[in-house]
């Protein structure tokens, strides 16, 4: 059984369409009836939309095999919540529409999510709510950014640097926190009622990101060089051994050949 990363695992970060052996491999676990999960920290779109979009690529993605932090964000901010929200635009428009209400004057919440340009007085902005007592709520803990053949900070990196600079602590979402994770188990439980995390193989480019924290909850992790990553080079020497992923691949293709 799985745990299926989308960007960078199954559709590349540029043109957003399907990599190489990714439709493929969807189409096998559904005809095979082989429990999984598309564990995906999008939102940039509503779940459904992004789901609907997936599935206009070819995937045939139902609701009961997906989950997004959009779908749990109410665990952590109550709808109706005052937010700064900083992000792209969809991502704004996304929490309006969930009911919460943007306040950059004084929210209860600092939210992050992901763009491709932060600046400096937008910083300061959230810097100073932290500091009046603001909670900090991360979207996900991506360690970088894809966008134009270019890599900036992801949320993660973000939030530690926020972090650091006020002392607040944050709490996150998506991937990896443990809410998530443990939230998709319940969901693949619903096809699967032994589904436990040490039955999981969880495939993503982001090592630390997603692939990380799986590994401390007892899954095997797949980390594949089509998104974030180029080269195995890049990130595994600087990882602990303990870290480590049990299987690199260069993409789906591979991932299908192999497990």
């Amino acid at each position: 059984m799985f745990f299926i990363d989308v960007q960078g695992t199954l559709i590349d970060d540029e043109k957003r369409l399907p990599i190489n052996g990714a439709l493929d491999f969807i189409a096998r676990l559904n005809r095979e009836k082989i429990p999984y999960m598309i564990i995906t920290n999008n939102t940039k779109q509503g779940s459904e939309a992004f789901r609907s979009y997936l599935n206009s690529l070819g995937f045939a993605i139902d609701e009961a095999h997906y989950l997004d932090p959009l779908m749990l964000l109410s665990s952590k901010i109550a709808e109706g919540s005052r937010v700064a929200a900083y992000g792209s635009e969809p991502f704004l428009n996304e929490l309006v529409k969930l009911g919460y209400r943007l306040d950059y004057t004084a929210p209860e919440s600092v939210v992050i999510g992901i763009k491709q340009h932060f600046d400096s007085e937008e910083y300061a902005q959230i810097i100073g709510f932290l500091l009046e007592g603001s909670k900090l709520v991360g979207m996900h803990q991506s360690t970088l950014y894809a966008k134009e053949n270019k890599r900036y900070p992801g949320v993660g990196a973000i939030l530690k640097m926020l972090s650091f600079a006020t002392s607040a602590d944050y709490e996150v979402v998506g991937k990896p926190s443990e809410l998530f994770y443990l939230r998709a188990l319940e969901k693949l439980q619903m096809q699967e009622k032994e589904a436990s995390f040490d039955k999981i193989t969880i495939i993503s480019d982001d090592v630390k990101g997603d692939l990380v924290g799986a590994k401390v909850l007892g899954m095997r992790t797949v980390f594949v060089l089509s998104g974030k990553y180029k080269k195995a080079e890049e990130i595994i020497p600087m990882l602990e051994r303990s870290q480590q992923p049990a299987l690199i691949c260069s993409d789906m293709m591979e991932v299908g050949e192999k497990v």
